[in-house]
Parts: C-alpha cells; sequence; structure tokens
C-alpha cells in the first residue's frame, strides 16, 4: 500500500498532527511516458501551510481539500519506469512529497516554476542535499542575494529566520562574499547557532524589542533585508533601511500559521527614502541553478559553509515534522527520511 499525508480538516489556528491524517491507497501504476517513484527524503517546507487554508493569495496554487494529499519537493528512486529517459534505480527529484510512491512524469506539477521532475547525479554528495543547500532552499537564497539585492561587500545586510533552510544559507553566502551580516531568530539556542557556529552577529527578536535589538546591532542603519517573515520583521526593516535600501521579499512566515497577516504601517517610507522591494520566487530563475550549485557545493567541500538539518524519520512523522517546523521547534533544513 502507498501511505500519504492528506489534510483531515482545515486547521483552526495553528496546524496540529490532528489535522492531517496518513491514508493507505494502492500503489499507483505509472502510465505511458511516467515512472513510478519510491520516495526517500521529503522536504518539510512552511509554504505549504498556506495550501491548508480556505483561500491561498492570487497567484498562489489552490488551497487544499479536505482528503486531498500534501505536495512538497522530494527525492526517490524510480521503482518502474515507463519513461525510456529514466531507468530503474534512477534518483528522482519532484513535487509529490509526503507519500511513499509518486507517479511522475513529464506534466507533473511545479511549485511556482520550481520542481519539475528532473534526475539528480548526487556523486559522493549527501542525496538529501539537492532539497536543501543544492535545491530550492540553496537557490532561493542565491537569487535573493544575486538577483534581487545585488548585494556587494560593501553593505550591511539584516536576514530575518536566519536559523532556518533559506535563511542560514542567505547570511552565511553573503558574509563570504564581504557583506556585513545580521541574522536574527526565535530562541536563544537559534541565536547561539548563528553566532557560535555560523559566525553571524545575531539577536532574538522576542527579547528586548525587535527594533531596539536591531538598532543595537546596526546602528547606523542597514542597506538591505532578506525577509523571510514579514509583518512587524518588515516594519522595523524599513524603518532601519538606509536611503535608496533594497528588500528582498522572500516569505512571510509570521502570517502562515493560523495568524492574520499584518502589513508594515510605514509603506511611505519607501518613497521617502527610495527603497526597492521586490517578491521573487525560485522557480523564476531555474536557470541559476546551475551557477548555485557549482558555489554552493565548493563552499560546503571547503567547510566554509555550514548546514544543519533537522531529520524525522518514517513517513507517520511527516506531520510532526511539519507542526514543528512551523511552531520553531526546527533548525536548518527540516526533512523527512523514508526508512
Amino acid at each position: 500500500m502507498n501511505r500519504r499525508l492528506c489534510l483531515a480538516r482545515r486547521p483552526a489556528g495553528k496546524l496540529s498532527a490532528t489535522d492531517l491524517v496518513l491514508i493507505d491507497e494502492p500503489v499507483p501504476v505509472p502510465g505511458p511516458g511516467e515512472v513510478l517513484v519510491r520516495n526517500t527524503w521529503l522536504s518539510i517546507d512552511p509554504s505549504i501551510r498556506i495550501r491548508l487554508a480556505e483561500t491561498t493569495p492570487d497567484g498562489y496554487l489552490p488551497p487544499l481539500r479536505p482528503g486531498e494529499p500534501l505536495t512538497g519537493l522530494a527525492l526517490g528512486i524510480v521503482a518502474e519506469t515507463r519513461d525510456p529517459a529514466y531507468a530503474v534505480g534512477d534518483l528522482v527529484s519532484h513535487t509529490l512529497g509526503y507519500r511513499e510512491f509518486a507517479v511522475v512524469g513529464a506534466g507533473s506539477q511545479t511549485i511556482g516554476g520550481y520542481g519539475a521532475p528532473a534526475r539528480i547525479d548526487n556523486g559522493d554528495l549527501p542525496p538529501q542535499w539537492f532539497l536543501g543547500p543544492l535545491g530550492s532552499a540553496g537557490l532561493t537564497a542565491y537569487v535573493g542575494l544575486v538577483e534581487i539585492l545585488e548585494l556587494t561587500a560593501a553593505d550591511t545586510l539584516w536576514v530575518s529566520s536566519a536559523a532556518g533552510a533559506v535563511g542560514a544559507l542567505a547570511a552565511q553566502l553573503a558574509a563570504l562574499r564581504g557583506a556585513t551580516v545580521l541574522g536574527s531568530a526565535g530562541s536563544p539556542e537559534k541565536v547561539a547557532y548563528l553566532r557560535d557556529e555560523l559566525g553571524i552577529a545575531a539577536f532574538d527578536y522576542h527579547d528586548p524589542a525587535l527594533a531596539e535589538s536591531l538598532t543595537a546591532l546596526a546602528p547606523t542603519g542597514i542597506d538591505a533585508y532578506f525577509d523571510n517573515v514579514g509583518g512587524d520583521h518588515l516594519t522595523a526593516a524599513l524603518d532601519a533601511l538606509r536611503p535608496h535600501g533594497r528588500v528582498a521579499l522572500c516569505g512571510a512566515v509570521s502570517g502562515y500559521d493560523g495568524t492574520a497577516a499584518v502589513g508594515p504601517p510605514n509603506l511611505f517610507t519607501m518613497v521617502a527614502k527610495g527603497l526597492r522591494m521586490r517578491g521573487f520566487r525560485a522557480g523564476s530563475f531555474n536557470h541559476l541553478e546551475q551557477p548555485m550549485r557549482a558555489e554552493i557545493a565548493g563552499h560546503l567541500a571547503a567547510g566554509r559553509l555550514i548546514h544543519r538539518e533537522s531529520v524525522f524519520d518514517g513517513i507517520e512523522r511527516a506531520g510532526e515534522a511539519l507542526v514543528a517546523m512551523l511552531s520553531g521547534a526546527t533548525t536548518g533544513k527540516t526533512l523527512c527520511r523514508l526508512l
């Protein structure tokens, strides 16, 4: 049988494990041009929470209905093939995660343009890295710094959620480019990780007040902000940015898990200071995947970049992994390993 993690009911407030349910179905059979993949690694990402609500933002994927399986980036091994481009045993990436088996083909859905089925040659590298630093997290961090912020060594950059999958990569890549980097996180343990392991100036946004903590580390302001959080973080960034500062809008996790998103009340600051703010998704920059992988793989091999993973074993723990990640209980890239 094929176990799939499905939406049992729409969450009322924060996501609970009881909002999700494992449902058995027969292992699917691939049709012409398709392959059957036995999933080995699932990427646990905050963006899936958006699809568990009644509605989703314009331009985003539609909401999931109760009874539907969750979707997400995944890696797996081809178990059966009816596509001559794939052989049994190939490692494949795709977007039909949160299940043990998936049938994928050329017409399989993507996540904002990212995640079309592809064979992965991981060589001597851990395969799960292609869901993290060499996958969507790495591409998002790379694009945000290089294409959106056009970061320079002279910049002072603030990265929110800097202990997360994308934030930790963005902060380290920026520091490797010579920028002055500040990171914020939601616990003393995560702040210690940023300071002691990643070597980044950091603060806990809970205490003292967010704006005060930011000012203490950047008394003369910042030039760029990599936003993973939105809400009060974006408000504080707009106040702290120097004239002609830049903002990369990557995510707004503060409004994902049952909390209404609150927009910044100081948007006119953008006019007064001539600021530039741009939202982006990695799938619009797939052409940068190879240069991203070359750069990040080089840093990982040389020990210049630290990558931490929070791993949960078994499809039965996928819901637990998602709840833990959304609540801030994980550090780095959150993954579910299927045994």
